[in-house]
């Protein structure tokens, strides 16, 4: 199916909303335009992602799953961002080339990937070398991920739940587990293996899990299912940076709190007594604000007001 029949009846993740997005907004709450609400380097991701000199990080606007606790805020559902064309992505591309990064990032991209891979397309014509990254929810319908093929190198999805009660609760849906894996088994096909140049990821497949407060138990099972399935040939990330946003309290008290330290330990050493090799934990306190970034529009405009 192209691109053009997916924004007029619009089926690009598993919401399946089939909404006409030249005239009405999906549950992404985005209509036909891009939106963008930051692009620059972003030193946070992992250390094969972001390396040195950081990952050129594109953040879109809008969401397909709106996680309740979810730090981006902002942009996942009070949708900050400004609209651009195809055209000005590409220029983005290649702007972020220009300074340095070692790929681009795009973070939460569903809902726009055939503008996305339009402006790769034309980016790519004019001298786009970097490692595309696809950062993702992992809450993926397997045709979208195939319009993908071939311009995607690095997938770096979530996995967040295995109980359906949870998934339906925090992310309004109860068929993450079965759809996660799918859209996971599809990655795994396009990129079976991993390439590295040096320190820095060029093709790959990086799984991350949050441990949310009071979720050892199905983090467990997460990290149980990922390991049993796909071995090392995947790198998961296991991930403590919980934050707690303001207001969520007032419905989901559960969540205002931030993972403690033991919990964590736990869930690390549950993957090493499984036998996990390929991974990634985070030490110290990166439970902070700081570590999200400020959607200012950085980057978005073209340099000099043109």
């Amino acid at each position: 199916m192209s691109g053009q029949s997916f924004i007029h009846g619009c089926t690009l993740c598993p919401r399946m909303c089939h909404v006409d997005r030249e005239t009405h907004f999906g549950f992404c709450g985005m209509g036909r335009n891009i939106k963008i609400a930051r692009a620059a380097l972003h030193m946070w991701e992992e250390p094969c992602i972001s390396g040195t000199a950081g990952s050129g990080a594109v953040f879109f606007s809008g969401c397909t799953m709106r996680c309740v606790f979810c730090q981006n805020y902002h942009i996942s559902t009070q949708k900050s961002g400004s609209e651009i064309t195809v055209e000005r992505l590409a220029e983005i591309f290649l702007e972020l080339q220009a300074q340095g990064a070692w790929n681009i990032n795009l973070v939460t991209p569903t809902h726009f990937v055939p503008q996305i891979i339009k402006a790769l397309d034309l980016s790519r014509s004019k001298g786009l070398k970097l490692p595309i990254v696809y950062n993702t929810s992992g809450y993926e319908t397997v045709d979208t991920l195939k319009m993908l093929e071939g311009y995607v190198d690095i997938y770096l999805p979530d996995f967040k739940y295995k109980d359906p009660t949870l998934s339906q609760k925090y992310s309004q849906a109860k068929d993450y587990f079965p759809v996660a894996c799918k859209a996971l088994e599809e990655m795994i096909r396009q990129i079976p293996e991993q390439v590295f140049d040096g320190d820095r990821m060029i093709r790959g497949v990086i799984v991350r899990h949050l441990l949310l407060p009071g979720c050892l138990l199905d983090s467990k099972k997460v990290v149980r299912y990922l390991y049993e399935t796909w071995g090392d040939r995947i790198y998961l990330s296991l991930m403590n940076q919980y934050t707690p946003m303001p207001g969520i309290g007032e419905q989901y008290p559960e969540l205002d709190c931030r993972v403690k330290r033991r919990s964590y330990e736990k869930l690390v050493d549950f993957a090493l007594e499984l036998g996990v090799k390929n991974a990634f934990i985070q030490e110290g306190q990166t439970a902070k604000e700081s570590f999200i970034p400020a959607f200012d529009g950085e980057g978005v405009a073209r340099p000099g007001g043109r």
